[in-house]
């Protein structure tokens, strides 16, 4: 929740989180599926319940200074439940990338009874990830597998594959590939779907994907993208 406080306070005007499930099926923000990376806990997240989840420290290893200082250590950060993130920025648009089949019915759940369908996309590489978001009122991005597709009809000259997306959200490279090209951004207006370009986190690169048309950057320092933008 940090995180999502730093990022309105510096000026960005959308959210983007992976989420998971709970062993007790609660979906919560969090992009690997164990928690030895980032808490001070270790083992899988789904073998935690909600409430056990609750005693572990999501601060415990971020260190901004490379290991020196762990500012946020044992500050009662923890990892939050979407509908958490939903009811604090109430107004919030949301890109939420579901990192697992299974949670595809929690969080379609949870974006009806919080009345957050309008304002969240639902994305995911997994396409079986997002069956329950094909129709509407549910705005569903492209998967890994059509994201592919397109780039590859557009660097082949060929038509753009027929989509039920209706927003891209891309890597500024993929194995060694530059995969938001002036190409790639122009097909993707034609289909009538903004691309959002993740993670960039140097202006100049913004500057450039911008100039393209892309309609969004993901980025970990929203305050130095939003001032190079102007």
């Amino acid at each position: 929740m940090a995180a999502f406080e730093l990022a309105v306070r510096q000026g960005a005007d959308a959210f983007e989180l992976d989420v998971r499930l709970t062993g007790d099926g609660v979906p919560v923000v969090l992009h690997d599926a164990a928690l030895d990376r980032t808490t001070d806990t270790a083992g899988p997240l789904a073998g935690l319940s909600l409430d056990q989840l609750r005693r572990v420290d999501a601060g415990a290893r971020f260190s901004p200074d490379g290991g020196r200082a762990f500012p946020y250590k044992s500050t009662g950060i923890g990892i939050p439940p979407l509908v958490e993130v939903l009811r604090t920025f109430p107004e919030m648009p949301v890109l939420i990338e579901i990192k697992e089949v299974a949670a595809q019915e929690a969080v379609r759940q949870v974006l009806i009874e919080e009345r957050a369908v309008e304002r969240c996309v639902l994305a995911s590489e997994q396409e079986p990830a997002l069956e329950l978001f094909r129709e509407p009122p549910f705005t569903r991005g492209a998967s890994g597998r059509e994201i592919s597709a397109l780039y590859w009809a557009t660097m082949l000259w060929r038509t753009a594959p027929a989509s039920g997306y209706r927003l891209l959200s891309v890597p500024y490279r993929y194995r060694g590939l530059t995969v938001p090209t002036r190409r790639f951004v122009a097909a993707a207006a034609r289909m009538g779907c903004p691309v959002h370009v993740w993670t960039v986190n140097h202006p100049t690169t913004a500057q450039r994907l911008w100039a393209r048309g892309v309609a969004g950057i993901v980025t970990n320092v929203p305050d130095q993208i939003k001032t190079a933008r102007g």
